[in-house]
């Protein structure tokens, strides 16, 4: 059990890292410099364990930790915690995965808030502003939005504009139906939904997602196009699918090997011809 803990600037000479369950990134610590010039310093403390010697070990904040280095600090706010070196394991590992407990629709709705508060922070990195500011040599050294993200996620840029579009593109209410959804909803969804312009499309899509209708937004969309005689076929089923690859198969094969095929399975498609010629298939 966890006897104590308290909250104390302690040096960083005394921190002790040992092995870690994920490696410090230079994109990411490149990132957080970013966020402490931004807010004059860290928005959080790091955690230590206490060791019985003075000094502390690391148990979350290895970027905080390794950037306070790079900057020269000689101290760093800290957690200290009165506990074992397993349950210090097990708080560092809860923190990398605590992520995974976000749903794919919830990520992508955080980094829109995310983006927003960003964007009014550094308007300077909005699409088509940081290019002027640059042209007159007025664009502060910022990276934009997706770039900040993705170093962070360990994804590109565009995937993180391709989640944070889908984000938009579903309100309030429309979140929790998906939320609640038999089958979780996955960023590719989310991304199908981000390519929709059409409200009404989207609203029915969503509701087949919402109700387990359909295995993924794409076949939704198949199924809304059927609907409104879009043109668009919808969904086949495994004998279509079946026979169409049998069908692509013979034409693609030259005479001998339809011959040899016929030698080998001749008796059964003629039984089969004789099936369907007596109503049987």
């Amino acid at each position: 059990m966890v006897s104590k803990v308290s909250i104390a600037e302690i040096e960083v000479g005394k921190i002790v890292v040992k092995s870690r369950v994920r490696s410090v990134s230079a994109e990411a610590i490149q990132v957080l410099r970013q966020s402490y010039e931004d807010l004059d310093g860290f928005t959080t403390p790091i955690h230590v364990r206490r060791l019985r010697n003075g000094a502390y070990e690391l148990i979350d904040g290895a970027h905080r930790l390794a950037l306070a280095t790079e900057l020269g600090l000689t101290t760093i706010l800290a957690r200290i915690w009165e506990c074992s070196s397993d349950q210090a394991r097990f708080f560092e590992t809860d923190a990398n995965v605590s992520i995974s407990h976000l749903t794919p629709l919830a990520l992508a709705r955080s980094l829109v808030v995310r983006q927003e508060a960003y964007l009014k922070l550094h308007p300077e990195t909005a699409a088509g502003v940081a290019g002027a500011l640059a042209k007159h040599g007025m664009q502060r050294n910022y990276s934009s939005f997706a770039e900040f993200v993705g170093a962070v996620m360990g994804v590109t840029p565009r995937q993180v504009r391709k989640i944070i579009h889908a984000g938009k593109s579903v309100s309030s209410e429309q979140a929790e139906r998906l939320e609640r959804a038999p089958k979780r909803v996955s960023i590719n969804d989310l991304s199908e939904l981000g390519k929709i312009g059409d409200a009404p499309e989207r609203d029915r899509v969503i509701e087949l997602l919402a109700e387990g209708k359909v295995k993924s937004a794409k076949d939704a969309r198949r199924t809304w196009a059927s609907e409104n005689n879009r043109g668009v076929t919808p969904p086949m089923n495994n004998t279509e699918k079946t026979w169409l690859r049998l069908a692509d198969a013979w034409k693609r094969a030259p005479k001998a090997g339809r011959v040899t095929f016929l030698e080998e399975h001749g008796d059964e498609v003629q039984a089969l011809l004789d099936e369907l010629r007596g109503g049987q298939v």
